[in-house]
């Protein structure tokens, strides 16, 4: 089983209810990656801007999937305008 961290850095200008459907569009990119724990680490200073941004919401979501995670989600991430950083790493 490969283990995987994904974490998202939101336009902090988003409202709740777009940054839940927003991260339940994320969940549904994922498809069969099974999510081990989810961290919503809340709104935080950014040490430089992005995108005109200073601040970011942070989303860290720990991933389990026997497959990998398909390469097209990343490309999907950066194609949308409301998440401005994304990492996704390999754990073990």
């Amino acid at each position: 089983m490969r283990k995987y961290e994904l974490v998202l850095v939101m336009r902090p200008s988003l409202k709740e209810a777009d940054r839940k459907k927003l991260l339940e569009t994320v969940k549904e990119w994922l498809g069969k990656v099974k999510i081990a724990k989810e961290f919503d680490w809340g709104q935080k200073a950014l040490a430089y801007k992005i995108k005109k941004e200073d601040a970011g919401y942070y989303l860290m979501l720990q991933l389990e999937s026997e497959e990998g995670v398909a390469a097209d989600v990343e490309t999907k991430i950066l194609r949308n305008d409301s998440i401005i950083r994304h990492l996704l790493l390999r754990t073990k």
